[in-house]
């Protein structure tokens, strides 16, 4: 819907899809008379539009002249003949207030790495902010205007209840235009494999959605938040009619985690890795439907494990509400909360049933003691740690990885010039298998005449000597 000759027909023509175990929403209706026709948007813009603000982020960046840079030897002669130099970057993005006192949400990436943010209210009234939760995982940020003052919000709905062909507005500030509505419909619900981060999970929407939309509002018809616009589709930059949002559902438990004076965003630890159901496994597990996660491995003694889940079973639905894929279970679950019982719904040999999960944070089952390892060896400026289900969640790993992982890298190192990268997990050295950094500590204290290393690299496996 681009303009006013492409939304009169599409009002008339609104689908209703449902899904199984999907709440639906009130009664939809289409426009009766020619005066129902002609409606306006107006009312419900003119009612939201103040509680959706312009978001800017500076970040001082220091560009490097000096070719030999990070070089000890060269750096000596050269250093100061090429002094680095230093630019201002300025993003711009949306952000919508969500709480009277002026609690904002937006995008992390709108705000990753800025010195100093600044928002803008529709009435040109700007404030200096905070930000006091970020996750770069779940694409949120929510930031905290000084102001006295009581500030427009928009509610926040049950995203449950929104489906596919739903009306809705966005509004941000496109390409620094200033602060501008499309509309559209819903087009897509549960839409993954949208960006890098581990969250998949999305509203498909087809209203107009640009640079600078990050972070600002998609709402409904009752003038309520459903999603945080995020991302689209688009091989020139511009909008194709495929973007995408965080269901409002998500906004939700970040912001209670925000409220609480959480420092870190905590998603369920579950104990057990997952794949989407194909058609293949579809047809060999005689399941009706090609949706849901197949369990495909759980660890002993985990929150799955000890609730009775096993490998082949295929998990379809939470609380009563459909898992499409293993993204999708994902959502469900951190959206449920951490301490929450859930109930799930199994498919075994053909036969459903229902299991009781209770969500938890992942444990620590052993000291992490992480080293930082240095002397004349390959490893020389990596910090090392013995990887559980705890150290594996900081990092942004699956929690079922095992070993010992390096989990930083120092500028310039002897590491970081070998190659060796955050994540990689050491498997082995000279055909020893490594299990703890007390064992890799002890293996750079024998000085070997040469490393024959073998790290797991995201399920790469690499082989590297060096002398």
């Amino acid at each position: 819907m681009r303009g006013l000759k492409p939304f009169i027909p599409a009002v008339m023509a609104v689908i209703v899809l449902t899904a199984p175990l999907v709440v639906a929403q009130e009664t939809k209706t289409v426009p009766e008379n020619r005066q129902e026709m002609q409606m306006s948007f107006a009312p419900l813009v003119k009612q939201t539009h103040g509680a959706v603000v312009n978001v800017y982020a500076e970040r001082i960046v220091q560009r490097r002249t000096n070719p030999f840079a990070g070089d000890p030897f060269f750096q000596q002669f050269f250093g100061q003949r090429f002094p680095n130099r230093t630019e201002k970057q300025t993003s711009l993005g949306s952000g919508v207030i969500v709480e009277a006192n002026g609690t904002v949400v937006t995008n992390n990436h709108v705000i990753e790495g800025a010195d100093d943010i600044k928002v803008s209210l529709s009435d040109g009234r700007e404030y200096p902010v905070k930000v006091v939760l970020k996750d770069k995982a779940l694409d949120l940020a929510v930031l905290k205007i000084d102001a006295k003052e009581q500030l427009p919000t928009l509610k926040i709905a049950d995203s449950n209840k929104i489906e596919v062909g739903d009306l809705v507005l966005a509004i941000g500030n496109p390409f620094g235009v200033g602060q501008t509505v499309t509309s559209g419909i819903v087009s897509g619900l549960a839409r993954n494999q949208v960006t890098d981060g581990d969250f998949g999970f999305f509203i498909q929407t087809d209203a107009s959605i640009n640079p600078g939309n990050s972070g600002g509002a998609l709402m409904n018809m009752n003038g309520e938040l459903i999603g945080i616009n995020t991302a689209i589709f688009s091989r020139g930059g511009g909008s194709n009619g495929i973007g995408f949002a965080i269901p409002a559902n998500l906004v939700k438990v970040f912001l209670a985690a925000a409220d609480k004076g959480d420092k870190t965003f905590e998603r369920p630890y579950v104990g057990a890795t997952f794949e989407p159901v194909t058609s293949d496994v579809a047809d060999a597990l005689g399941l009706k439907n090609v949706l849901g996660a197949l369990v495909v491995k759980t660890i002993e003694g985990g929150p799955a494990d000890k609730a009775g889940i096993k490998p082949g079973q295929v998990i379809t639905a939470v609380n009563g509400l459909v898992v499409e894929h293993p993204d999708a279970l994902n959502y469900r679950l951190t959206t449920a909360g951490l301490g929450k019982a859930v109930t799930l719904t199994v498919i075994e040999n053909g036969k459903q049933k229902e299991i009781n999960l209770t969500l938890g944070s992942a444990p620590e089952t052993r000291p992490r003691d992480e080293r930082l390892l240095s002397g004349n060896i390959p490893f020389d400026g990596a910090t090392v740690g013995n990887l559980s289900p705890r150290l594996a969640y900081d990092l942004g790993m699956p929690t079922d990885a095992t070993g010992v992982v390096i989990t930083t890298v120092a500028d310039g190192s002897v590491a970081e010039r070998l190659g060796f990268q955050p994540h990689d997990i050491v498997v082995a050295i000279n055909g020893t298998q490594v299990n703890s950094t007390e064992q890799m500590t002890e293996i750079a204290k024998s000085n070997p005449a040469f490393w024959r290393v073998e790290i797991d690299r995201n399920g790469q496996h690499i082989r590297q000597m060096f002398r």
